[in-house]
């Protein structure tokens, strides 16, 4: 396993080719300690039994798709599922590939590119894909951009899956949440969306103004306002840290989970697209070029 480390004046940033996953991000708090802003292991070689995604490039279809599959120009596709769910591209997605290191460069915009070939009928999907994915520093920001190509029509959503920390604590309950997200997908029990949009006002998922997370725990795919410029911000008044999230992409799944304290941002299209006719297009054609952009910018707030 291969890891390689970029950095700059603001940010230092590690990578591993299994999975392209973000191992750190070192970043300095309020009172100059540095902190590792993503949950990870140390020893590279502990992310081979990782089943939660920590920091990987997830697909090639991140988050669920039902129905045991998807049809396409009228052929059916079978993908692997768990109680009537396909999740982050099945058993073996490309968080769990080596990826190869195409390029890095240390220098005022260091960056690493990494790219993955997925064969045709890989987990079950169609088409040769070409996927890459590019982090790259700019002052106190992290661009991270996914990008594929196929030489057969096939399905692709791709996002990062990094889970932030912005202190040191054991909670996220006094973290100051603002999402630029009006609505959010109905789902069912297993988090399958119905095809409804639901608005987030009266609602405990309504976070339009900025307030605590306090107790409120999500696994939710929200909707994205169409005039954002920023889809996410998230503060630690313990640490000073804040982190804003700026996506191309049409939702945001937010994630906390229950094992411990982080955050999950996944900028990406709607979870189940490939089955939703009203939901925006996942399908990518041969002689197009899919892009993913994400940036996330890391402030001191006194």
């Amino acid at each position: 396993m291969e890891q390689v480390t970029i950095k700059n004046d603001f940010i230092s940033l590690s990578v591993l080719d299994y999975g392209a996953i973000i191992q750190k991000i070192l970043f300095k708090d309020h009172e100059g300690n540095t902190l590792n802003l993503v949950v990870g292991f140390e020893n590279p070689e502990n992310y081979l039994e990782d089943q939660i995604s920590l920091g990987a490039c997830v697909g090639r279809f991140a988050g669920r798709i039902s129905n045991g599959g998807f049809n396409l120009k009228g052929n059916s596709y079978n993908l692997y599922s768990e109680d009537g769910v396909h999740l982050h591209g099945g058993k073996s997605g490309f968080g769990k590939k080596y990826w190869v290191f195409d390029a890095i460069e240390h220098n005022k915009e260091s960056f690493v590119k990494l790219s993955y070939q997925s064969p045709h009928m890989e987990e079950g999907y169609p088409g040769n894909l070409k996927a890459s994915v590019t982090y790259r520093l700019i002052g106190n920001s992290l661009h991270i951009v996914h990008e594929a190509v196929t030489d057969k029509t096939t399905v692709i959503n791709l996002t990062n899956h990094s889970y932030f920390c912005l202190d040191n604590t054991r909670s996220i309950n006094h973290y100051q949440l603002h999402l630029q997200c009006p609505e959010i997908l109905e789902t069912h029990d297993n988090l399958l969306p119905t095809g409804k949009l639901i608005s987030v006002v009266d609602t405990d998922y309504n976070f339009l103004t900025k307030k605590e997370i306090a107790k409120k725990r999500l696994d939710t795919p929200y909707v994205v306002s169409k005039d954002a410029k920023t889809v996410a911000e998230l503060y630690s008044p313990v640490s000073g840290i804040l982190m804003k999230v700026e996506s191309n992409q049409p939702a945001v799944v937010v994630y906390t989970p229950l094992e411990f304290a982080a955050i999950c941002f996944e900028t990406q299209n709607y979870p189940d697209a490939p089955n939703i006719k009203s939901f925006p297009s996942a399908i990518l054609n041969p002689g197009e070029t899919y892009y993913n952009r994400a940036i996330f910018t890391f402030d001191l707030v006194t």
